[in-house]
């Protein structure tokens, strides 16, 4: 994860020019293969990063079983949906 945070940080900040990135900027960035590669790996991993830390949080309740398997299949269902709506973004913006 700290790989691709970097990765991201340099490529949209670093080698941007004035800082930041504009909308045309990051459509163009985002049709090179590579790039895309880069950034829904980055949503992935943050994604489900996130989650588990959550997960722990939530788990140091110290839930029962039953619960602690509902609260799974929740947090895979919003993990899972996080990701498809990134990546539909994605490809909104690429399309644009």
């Amino acid at each position: 994860m700290v790989l691709l945070l970097g990765l991201h940080w340099i490529v949209q900040h670093y080698l941007a020019s004035e800082g930041l990135r504009s909308f045309v900027d990051v459509e163009t960035y985002l049709k090179q293969p590579l790039a895309l590669v880069l950034e829904i790996s980055f949503l992935i991993i943050v994604s489900g990063h996130a989650l588990l830390g959550v997960r722990a949080i939530l788990l140091d309740l110290g839930l029962k079983p039953k619960l602690q398997r509902s609260l799974d299949i929740s947090l895979w269902f919003v993990g899972i949906i996080t990701v498809l709506y990134g990546v539909q973004l994605v490809f909104q913006i690429i399309q644009q």
